[in-house]
Parts: structure tokens; C-alpha cells; sequence
């Protein structure tokens, strides 16, 4: 006489399909291949590959978000990290003039600057449109021309300053303007 052998229920199913529930499903992805693999009920192999399923779809899921927002050069998210440079660095200008109010000279680096910020200042020195993985975070491109003037740029993709795709403060800089930021290169401040 042959053994009909006894099937899961429903149940261990349905929290197999809630691991492909974004971010918590990788929980009762977990719960499902361990229910999957220590039952001695058939479907115990098919509930553990759902629970593996849920958990790869998270992972791939959420690397396919990362690399979209953070990797991929081009569409929106571009613009947006453009936009944040552009806040950061025109923040970054009026705490460069503050350095030299204080201290009576610019700073002859951001790495300068950086060290004279309170632990809690909400100032940038990096660029945050710089979206490597790994490696050291990129400083905003700042030299100093002479003892009161300055460039300050965000030097963008190429990774070349004064080029088509850098990013520049937000601040009008005129020929009676008391601010020593400098926007464009010329042959005289070389």
C-alpha cells in the first residue's frame, strides 16, 4: 500500500508570496525557506524557491533603485544632484567669506575651511553630484587666484574645470562686489 504523503496548507504559501514584499519580504522570505526546507510535507522544496524568489526580487529590486539613482548619468536624477550642488556651493561661498571676515585671509583650501566648521555646520565642502562607489568623496574644485580672489566650482561629470558641465554658486558677482569668488577663467587671473 502506497503512502499518500500529507501536502502543506495554504498558509506557509501565502507568507511565501509576502517575500516579495519590498524591504520586509526578505523576513518572511527567511520564514519560508526555513518552513520549506524542516517540513517533512510535500511542497516544502516548491515553498523555500518562493521564499528565495521574494528575496532575490528585493535584492535585485533595490539594486536596480541604487543604481538608478546614484550610478546612472543622465535623466532626472542628474538634475537633482545638480540642483543639491548647486545649493551646497552657493552655501559654500558664504562660508568661505566668513573664513576670511574671521581670519583675515581666504583659506588656502576647502580641507582648511573644513577643519575651521563647527562638528554641526551644515556647510559641504564635497561635492555631493560626485557619485562614485568606493574611493575618496571629491572636494569642490576651489583655488585660490591671489589674497582676494577665488574660484569655487562643482567641476561636474568630466571631472574638468571650467568646462560646459560645472556647476557654479548661485550668487551674482559684480565688478564692485566685495565677494572674491571669481565665476569664469581668465588669462589675467591665471
Amino acid at each position: 500500500m502506497n503512502e499518500q504523503q500529507e501536502k502543506l496548507s495554504r498558509f506557509p504559501f501565502v507568507i511565501g508570496g509576502m517575500s516579495f514584499i519590498p524591504a520586509i519580504g526578505i523576513l518572511f522570505g527567511f520564514v519560508a525557506i526555513i518552513w520549506g526546507l524542516t517540513t517533512k510535507k510535500s511542497g516544502g522544496k516548491k515553498l523555500a524557491l518562493i521564499g528565495t524568489g521574494g528575496i532575490v526580487f528585493t535584492v535585485v529590486l533595490y539594486s536596480a533603485l541604487f543604481y538608478v539613482g546614484f550610478m546612472q548619468r543622465g535623466g532626472v536624477y542628474d538634475d537633482l544632484r545638480t540642483e543639491l550642488s548647486e545649493n551646497a556651493i552657493t552655501t559654500l561661498v558664504q562660508a568661505i567669506e566668513f573664513y576670511k571676515t574671521q581670519n583675515g585671509a581666504y583659506p588656502d583650501s576647502l580641507k582648511t575651511l573644513q577643519e575651521s566648521l563647527a562638528e554641526d555646520s551644515m556647510v559641504f565642502v564635497f561635492d555631493p553630484s560626485d557619485v562614485k562607489m568606493g574611493g575618496q568623496q571629491r572636494y569642490f574644485y576651489y583655488k585660490l587666484i591671489d589674497n582676494e580672489h577665488y574660484y569655487l566650482l562643482g567641476i561636474g561629470a568630466d571631472e574638468q574645470p571650467f568646462t560646459a558641465d560645472d556647476v557654479l554658486p548661485k550668487i551674482e558677482v559684480t565688478p564692485n562686489s566685495k565677494i572674491g569668488l571669481v565665476i569664469k577663467e581668465t588669462k589675467n587671473n591665471l
